[in-house]
């Protein structure tokens, strides 16, 4: 076979294109956002590991897909810190479990609860003289996306340790739980606080 008859090395095989899906089942093409400020922070890709390409610009963060945040925020814990493969199986199997209950694309409930989860409001400190007054504050869209997944992981956390439930079963409930904005939800539940303190101080 000559050199003009090789086949191209990144050429998939039959000659059609990959689906760019995540983890090869969850299509990316049609997810709808129904918040305008946070839509440019909530990237979705079909790559869950980016081996920390990002890492070193601060703000570019919001360019890594919101599954892949969501997995590092999983594991800023303790007990799983630096346990990436273990996580990416994790919210793999949690992913399958929320197309059971909710026969939709999970990756749609991710980015809902997301929205769901992002408080608009919280309160800063100022001093006056000797004293610390709180003031309420617009919260800014990445922050509000970075507050959401910290709540929807510390959820998780909170579902999943020391409790008979398993970490994959407690990633859905958090999921669905916010996605139909359940206030029982963790994540809901501290974005209300946040937003109920910070009316208080206005």
């Amino acid at each position: 076979m000559s050199e003009t008859d090789q086949p191209e090395p990144d050429a998939p095989a039959g000659g059609t294109d990959v689906a760019a899906d995540l983890f090869g089942t969850w299509e990316i093409g049609e997810i709808e956002y129904e918040d305008p400020s946070t839509e440019r922070y909530i990237t979705v890709t079909p790559v869950a590991h980016t081996m920390g390409r990002h890492a070193s610009k601060q703000f570019q963060k919001s360019e890594i897909s919101i599954v892949e945040r969501f997995i590092n925020r999983l594991m800023q814990t303790e007990e799983n810190t630096g346990k990436k493969q273990q996580t990416l199986n994790l919210v793999r199997e949690a992913f399958e479990i929320v197309h059971e209950r909710t026969d939709e694309n999970p990756i749609q409930v991710l980015v809902t609860a997301v929205e769901n989860a992002a408080p608009r409001e919280e309160t800063v400190r100022l001093k006056y003289g000797g004293i610390s007054v709180p003031k309420a504050v617009d919260v800014a869209p990445q922050r509000r996306v970075d507050q959401a997944l910290l709540f929807l992981a510390q959820g998780v956390q909170n579902d999943s340790f020391k409790t008979p439930t398993s970490a994959e079963e407690a990633i859905a409930n958090q999921l669905v739980g916010a996605a139909n904005y359940d206030v029982g939800t963790y994540a809901i539940s501290q974005k209300e606080e946040k937003e109920r303190v910070a009316a208080a101080a206005r």
